[in-house]
């Protein structure tokens, strides 16, 4: 099975009331345990790089370990430019075979947002590629996205509909509470439900994207804190939220932080305890073993996707 867009797989999410995981890709053991995990539960599966992963591994890199996965697994697998900042990033991952890109023009205006993404989409659609724009500014801090909880602002609804009939996206990430990174804000994680109803109620059947989902597990913020450094005020959206999104036409969460912190706890604790080892397949094996763990654990218990590949 080729690399696929994500159009069916969201049409079958919307109807199915669940959302597909989006997972940020930076190494082969990062792509190895999602996929072994979405392999193991059968379910379909975005892979994504942004552009601070473009520019650690290099994009060819990334693009033959994701093909890999596919030609290994025979899995629907989507692989997706996360955070697009430009028009030529994203023509650049259109031309170089990714068959579904996000432009964010989300700090811009909103008449230069509308018009940058009408280009990258006029783009995508003669390739085949499908385009996710974003609409509000989500706070927080993801490779070179650096929005302050000041400058965040939540997605007007009536705006939605609007972006969307002008620019012919297929998909849009909106601005309902959640954040890039591990919440570092005073109080307790809220999804403002009552506009993500509003934006699906006028948007019907058209699919919606959270980004900044992590959980942000404790278990692995208490691994990390244990064995060897301090991740003050770590705090995600709690999992039952992002489950009841999935049933209001979220049909994409985007997951990193998660991924980060069930690597690095792994890591960690396998030298603290095997202090005398020195071969890199033995801790990157076992923090591949933690991230396949962790997101079988996403799959089935929070976006509700096992057994829809």
């Amino acid at each position: 099975m080729p690399l696929v867009t994500s159009k069916q797989m969201f049409k079958n999410a919307y109807e199915g009331q669940y959302a597909v995981g989006a997972f940020n890709v930076n190494n082969m053991e990062i792509i190895q345990g999602i996929v072994e995990a979405a392999q193991e539960e059968k379910a379909p599966l975005i892979l994504q790089v942004s552009a601070g992963a473009r520019k650690y591994a290099k994009p060819i890199y990334l693009k033959k370990l994701v093909e890999a996965a596919v030609e290994d697994t025979n899995l629907p697998i989507v692989l997706h430019l996360d955070h697009g900042e430009n028009f030529e990033i994203c023509k650049a991952c259109i031309d170089d075979g990714f068959t579904s890109v996000m432009i964010d023009g989300s700090k811009y205006p909103f008449e230069e947002n509308v018009a940058l993404t009408k280009k990258v989409v006029d783009y995508a659609h003669e390739k085949g590629v499908v385009v996710e724009a974003e609409l509000g500014k989500l706070a927080g801090i993801e490779d070179n996205v650096n929005v302050s909880q000041r400058d965040a602002t939540f997605t007007d609804p009536d705006e939605a509909v609007e972006f969307v009939e002008r620019t012919g996206v297929d998909s849009l990430a909106i601005a309902i509470g959640t954040s890039h990174g591990a919440y570092k804000f005073k109080g307790e994680p809220r999804l403002d439900f009552e506009r993500l109803e509003k934006i699906s109620n006028l948007l019907p059947g058209f699919p919606i994207v959270l980004h900044g989902a992590s959980t942000v597990l404790p278990e692995f913020v208490e691994l990390c804190n244990k064995y060897g450094g301090d991740i003050p005020g770590a705090k995600g959206v709690p999992e039952e939220m992002l489950k009841k999104a999935a049933t209001m036409g979220v049909c994409k969460i985007n997951i990193d932080t998660d991924l980060r912190l069930a690597m690095t706890a792994s890591v960690r604790k396998y030298l603290v305890e095997n202090p005398s080892v020195f071969d890199p397949r033995k801790y990157l094996g076992s923090a591949r073993e933690a991230i396949k763990q962790m997101v079988i654990h996403k799959i089935k218990n929070v976006l509700g996707c096992s057994q829809k590949a």
